[in-house]
């Protein structure tokens, strides 16, 4: 067996070695054996398995999955931004005397705050969110503490949308995919979005996405938000939310978003992410100052 320790690259031999992971910690189980606690490197998942299970993979093959990654979400990020800019073309036309002074037009995109369990993860999110030119405060916040902090998170930034992810999972050996006491993570993710609601009700005034891979996707959606995952408890890319959002904060205020429609611009579609139809968060605005 190779030695495998903490930052290397495998994947699970038990699952044909469909998904990289990041090593977080090595640990050993109730029997004394060594088992390690892995983290998806492009989904948002957090898993366990015994050493033995597992497979490093070589220099070549982590920069094979790596360019591999980028140019999927590369993809995604331009059929985005060539959504949204004929979107907007489309919206600006609609104002007519406007247009004769376009000059004068301002716009004010949805505003979003990133609460994210995984620091790597939001680093890159944060990337995607500049790329798509969506304003954003990101903070790292482990998801077992997400409800304590997030009340204090919207009363100083009070944005129009809030991303609460990090990782998650369906535990080991169950088959009861409705108590909450199965996931890993999902009761945090459903405190959180409840303490949120605690501080604005409305459901268009604050859109909320919640959840990540194999999360209770009918618990959260409960608790109050808008969008969640995972309607098949399947994994969920790590830039879904994002995705979503860019959306949200490039709609009109106007134009009530189809779920359905929105899920097109995701990679894991509606087996992977879900929600109810919301109104936009995007606003035009005239005239703007000279100053």
């Amino acid at each position: 067996m190779t030695d495998i320790k903490t930052g290397d690259i495998v994947c699970r031999k038990s699952y044909g070695s469909d998904i990289f992971f990041k090593v977080k910690e090595i640990q050993c189980d109730e029997n004394g054996k060594k088992c390690a606690i892995l983290k998806g490197m492009s989904v948002r998942l957090v898993a366990d398995a015994p050493l033995d299970d597992l497979v490093k993979k070589n220099a070549h093959e982590i920069l094979e999955f790596r360019h591999d990654f980028i140019l999927e979400s590369a993809r995604q990020i331009h059929l985005i931004r060539q959504k949204m800019e004929r979107e907007k073309s489309l919206l600006f036309r609609s104002h007519g005397k406007l247009e004769q002074n376009a000059e004068l037009i301002f716009d004010l995109p949805g505003t979003v705050v990133h609460i994210d369990g995984d620091e790597e993860y939001l680093e890159k999110c944060l990337d995607v969110y500049e790329q798509l030119e969506v304003p954003v405060k990101g903070f790292y916040i482990a998801e077992k503490d997400q409800p304590k902090q997030v009340t204090k998170i919207l009363e100083k930034h009070t944005p129009d949308i809030l991303v609460i992810t990090g990782h998650d999972a369906i535990l080991k050996e169950t088959s009861d995919f409705k108590d909450l006491n199965n996931y890993r993570n999902s009761k945090y993710f459903v405190e959180t979005v409840k303490a949120a609601r605690k501080t604005e009700l409305s459901k268009d005034d604050l859109v909320i996405f919640a959840g990540a891979c194999q999360s209770h996707y009918e618990a959260i959606l409960k608790a109050g938000a808008n969008f969640a995952s995972s309607p098949q408890r399947i994994l969920i890319h790590a830039y879904d939310p994002v995705f979503i959002v860019a959306k949200l904060a490039y709609t009109s205020i106007k134009n009530t978003i189809d779920a359905e429609k929105l899920m097109e611009d995701t990679v894991t579609g509606p087996d992977g992410v879900g929600g109810i139809e919301t109104r936009g968060r995007y606003r035009l605005g005239y005239p703007r100052s000279p100053y």
